[in-house]
């Protein structure tokens, strides 16, 4: 474990600019596949981290040792004799102790050191970690106050890669069923917690590589030593039972970074979500764990003022995970929602929260799909922190780029499995089901009346004083780091000269809300 350094800028990597506006690079991948909730996505990554040889390198928000990656496994469904400890901790500590040539690089966001307080255990692990040299855990603290390292990604061996939503923490496993009540479902500390949704993307080829110089810049920043790259093994790290969606695919690649030191500071991932809504034909699928960025809502906002807009279908939590989040998030939710439906004259947009009997669902996936032709994952939600304070990664596959036209079958059976989780049916029921309603809401309206798995509409509460001033102010939910120091001199997200601003003023006018 290595304490933080003051980098010194000559040794901080210089990556390349985008290739284009919205993106950093395009590569390739041999093979990838979305993991769709945390069950899959541990027991994927222990499979090919057991494969590793040579590297672990994860980069995420939270980390947790004391999780169990087969967590939901009872005791006489594991295979007998499996030779490791079932303990993340204890897990990376046996691999480096039966693996000579394997070193374990671990970056984490620097607020987090303050849950060790409440984690007893994890100090344990890092100080049995210290006499291992080739496990290095480090805090990320390169960013400006107020900002967060928010990517979770993963590069094993420059061989195989992971993006998406997921970090290896506690309150993140669960099933595709998010059964309301499941006893596996728990904190180390034995806490029981609410279901919860999320998705990564694993990825094998060139596209590791890539991934890989994102995560050895982020750890050359946050004061680690250079790392040495890698060179993929011819051996496949990709586990043999996983089926892959896509093979043969161009990924793309998307950024966000604050300004900070003589680092400039990147939007792609905003440029980019802009460009995606602004292409949508049909429809845009969207899992979001926050709805407040203004830029986001001003493309969509622009998209329902047409003569025939794409339907826009958000799948989305019914309150923010926390107090502070929920003051943050759900005010802002609450006015952006009331402005798009003052403008939405066809009833194009919606914003639905998934539920298992009297069970709230909590989405924290990030995941957009545009008309079957885009599917993107990452780490960024749709609020301003994602779009210009927080480091983000997000990936993408364009099934109408030269060489991926054979992905979009794929990118379709992703949105009907996603929608078939929700509501409760299988992928065939609810591709007819779509083929009868033509809509995504039309569908789901037949099905929001059932007892088990079901996305509930979402209305806009009413809100008081208190709660129009944080929503206005954007005091939580900045868009660049120097708001954080004056939250009220733009007037937030609903500023007198912004899209937003205007349909806010006439809402009140006409409805006084």
């Amino acid at each position: 474990m290595t304490k933080d350094e003051e980098p010194d800028p000559k040794t901080v990597s210089r990556l390349d600019d985008g290739v284009e506006p919205g993106v950093w690079r395009y590569v390739q991948a041999k093979r990838a596949k979305v993991l769709i909730d945390a069950e899959d996505y541990f027991a994927a990554m222990q499979r090919a981290m057991l494969n590793a040889r040579y590297r672990i390198f994860l980069v995420g928000w939270d980390f947790d040792t004391r999780i169990h990656l087969d967590q939901g496994r009872r005791w006489y469904e594991r295979p007998f004799k499996k030779g490791y400890p079932r303990r993340l901790g204890a897990f990376f500590a046996w691999m480096v102790r039966h693996n000579k040539t394997l070193e374990i690089r671990i970056l984490k966001w620097s607020f987090g050191v303050f849950k060790f307080t409440f984690r007893g255990s994890m100090w344990w692990d890092l100080l049995r970690w210290f006499r291992h040299r080739r496990i290095d855990f480090k805090f990320d603290t390169a960013h400006p106050v107020g900002c967060s390292h928010h990517q979770k990604i993963a590069v094993l061996d420059n061989s195989l890669a992971v993006c998406g939503g997921i970090d290896m923490t506690a309150r993140r496993w669960d099933t595709s069923e998010h059964r309301e009540n499941d006893p596996r479902r728990k904190t180390p500390s034995g806490f029981e917690y609410m279901p919860w949704h999320d998705a990564s993307m694993m990825m094998e080829g060139d596209v590791s590589d890539a991934i890989s110089d994102l995560a050895r810049d982020r750890w050359i920043r946050a004061g680690g030593k250079p790392l040495v790259p890698l060179k993929a093994p011819d051996e496949s790290l990709w586990p043999d039972e996983l089926e892959p969606d896509f093979e043969n695919v161009e990924v793309g690649i998307a950024r966000t970074r604050a300004k900070y030191r003589d680092w400039e500071a990147v939007r792609e991932i905003e440029t980019l979500f802009v460009q995606h809504i602004k292409r949508a034909k049909k429809f845009i699928y969207a899992e979001s764990q926050y709805f407040a960025s203004q830029a986001i809502a001003e493309a969509i906002i622009e998209r329902m003022e047409e003569d025939d807009p794409p339907e826009v279908l958000i799948v989305h939590p019914a309150s923010a995970d926390g107090w502070l989040e929920s003051q943050a998030m759900d005010h802002t939710r609450a006015e952006i929602v009331r402005c798009i439906e003052e403008v939405d004259e066809q009833h194009c947009f919606s914003i639905w929260c998934p539920r298992n009997g009297d069970t709230d669902i909590y989405v924290h996936a990030k995941i957009m799909i545009v008309d079957d032709e885009v599917l993107r994952i990452g780490s960024a939600n749709m609020n301003n922190r994602s779009m210009g304070l927080d480091s983000e990664c997000d990936i993408f596959i364009d099934a109408t780029r030269e060489g991926n036209e054979h992905a979009a079958e794929a990118i379709r059976r992703i949105r009907l499995t996603l929608l078939a989780e929700h509501t409760g049916l299988d992928i065939d029921a609810i591709a007819q089901m779509l083929d009868v309603h033509e809509t995504m809401a039309a569908t789901i309206d037949q099905l929001a009346k059932t007892d088990g798995r079901r996305l509930c509409r979402y209305h806009p509460p009413d809100l008081n004083e208190v709660e129009e001033t944080i929503a206005q102010s954007g005091i939580l939910d900045p868009e660049d780091p120097e708001d954080l120091f004056e939250p009220f001199a733009k007037d937030g997200p609903f500023s007198n000269g912004s899209r937003l601003g205007r349909i806010r003023r006439k809402v009140k006018r006409i409805w006084g809300k």
